[in-house]
């Protein structure tokens, strides 16, 4: 039993050693530092920002606008939808107060009446009046006659009588032809009294027509299909309770579901990269699962600032390919815009990236060589290398301990381009001063 005890001493302590030289820091030069290997295949270049939805197209839900021609200054909503209900057109949205203008509907039909009472009226009077100017022109007419036909039988009578029997005949002309004139004027006169009394009772007519349409309109319907969004007014959210003025009667907003668009903000560093016509990729928080495609299709000339934030953004607005029902309003995307695309592309993590001096990029290879290279386009992640490196090559993501005091292997194809190639990069790519780990040193 000791025997075997001892065997079991002596095999474990073996296994330790061994553990230990395999593990040990020492023995690979490398502790605990990371590892990474250069790799070659398809490289994007993207910008990454969360956007909120909205509506490509929407419409105003608009109350009776033709109310304030009847002196109906607000309207108070009675009954409304819930915000976000799904409506199709002609669908009920909300219902407005009508006493208002009920009360000057019923006022104007008093009105009405009235004048269509004076309307008949006058055209009695005037039937009347007229008959009884033709009568008198008849009567005349037959004086006239008879005047005529006592001139002629006077015909062997006294030159004086006949000179009478003229005269009666001249003056009973003149009267007939005075009767006459005085018809005809007393026709226009009456005509003026019945078109006058006729425009104002059809003036009447059609505002009573026209206030009892627009009742009509004081139950709101849908003008096409979409979500019924809530606007905001004075006093928050109009909804039912809330007054809207007859002078800007929106009683909601109705988007169209089927075509969205995603607003985004930009920050200053990158938005000189994003440009109308990039392909997007999308994302919804609601729903992780579901992958949708955009374009940019504007970007703001003019920045602007957050609130809560001191940097300064531009607004990108991002048009979604895709029309699914599940889309909604003010929902948040994650958006991914696509900057640039490599087929095949050698690249490495940006961890393993150092900047020495402000104009020599290098990399710790694992053969314990620090390798300047010359740096391509980056991403949120990695960054390619034009120069310096190949696939396979492993490289480290932080600084070895072996790597304080060895010199930079430069490259030739650099020499005397080191200061434009380290903007260029730092402009187009990304700010290598602000990742995590050191990245400035040996200065």
């Amino acid at each position: 039993m000791k025997l075997k005890l001892i065997y079991w001493t002596l095999g474990s302590a073996v296994i330790v050693f061994v553990l230990y030289l395999i593990f040990s820091p020492s023995s690979t030069g490398e502790g605990n530092e990371i590892l990474s290997e250069t790799k070659l295949g398809k490289f994007k270049v993207e910008i990454t920002t969360s956007g909120e939805l909205e509506a490509l197209r929407s419409v105003q839900v608009l109350g009776p606008t033709e109310a304030r021609r009847f002196r109906v200054g607000n309207f108070t909503i009675e009954n409304m939808v819930d915000e976000g209900t799904v409506v199709k057109k002609g669908e009920f949205i909300a219902s407005l107060d009508k006493t208002e203008l009920f009360g000057r509907l019923e006022d104007k039909r008093l009105d009405f009446e009235q004048i269509q009472a004076q309307y008949e009226q006058i055209q009695l009077d005037t039937s009347l009046v007229l008959r009884a100017e033709r009568d008198n022109l008849l009567n005349l007419e037959y004086m006239v006659g008879e005047k005529r036909l006592v001139l002629e039988q006077s015909e062997y009578e006294p030159p004086a009588i006949i000179k009478q029997n003229e005269y009666n005949v001249e003056r009973a002309i003149r009267e007939f032809e005075q009767a006459k004139e005085r018809y005809r004027i007393k026709t226009m006169q009456e005509k003026a009294r019945m078109t006058e009394v006729t425009a104002k009772l059809r003036e009447v007519r059609l505002e009573v027509t026209q206030m009892e349409d627009v009742l009509e309109k004081f139950v709101v319907l849908a003008p096409q299909d979409g979500m019924v969004i809530y606007t905001q007014g004075r006093g928050g959210k109009v909804r039912e309770g809330s007054q809207i003025s007859s002078w800007s009667p929106v009683v909601a907003t109705l988007p169209d579901l089927t075509a969205m668009q995603s607003v985004t903000f930009i920050n200053e560093v990158d938005i000189r990269k994003v440009k109308p016509g990039q392909l997007v990729e999308l994302n919804l928080d609601a729903f992780p699962e579901k992958k949708l495609t955009g374009v940019v299709t504007k970007v703001a000339n003019v920045g602007q600032q957050r609130p809560n934030s001191d940097a300064k953004v531009f607004e990108v607005i991002v048009k979604v390919n895709e029309s699914d029902p599940l889309l909604r309003p003010s929902m948040t995307t994650g958006n991914s815009i696509i900057v640039d695309e490599f087929e095949e592309a050698l690249y490495v993590p940006l961890e393993a990236v150092n900047v020495e001096n402000d104009s020599i990029n290098y990399v710790y290879l694992k053969n314990g060589t620090k390798q300047e290279v010359k740096l391509g386009m980056a991403n949120a992640n990695d960054v390619i290398i034009e120069i310096g490196l190949k696939e396979g090559d492993k490289v480290y993501l932080s600084t070895p301990s072996w790597g304080q005091n060895v010199a930079v292997k430069l490259l030739d194809e650099l020499n005397g381009k080191r200061n434009d190639q380290l903007e260029e990069t730092l402009a187009g790519n990304v700010d290598f001063t602000s990742l995590s780990h050191p990245m400035q040193e040996d200065q």
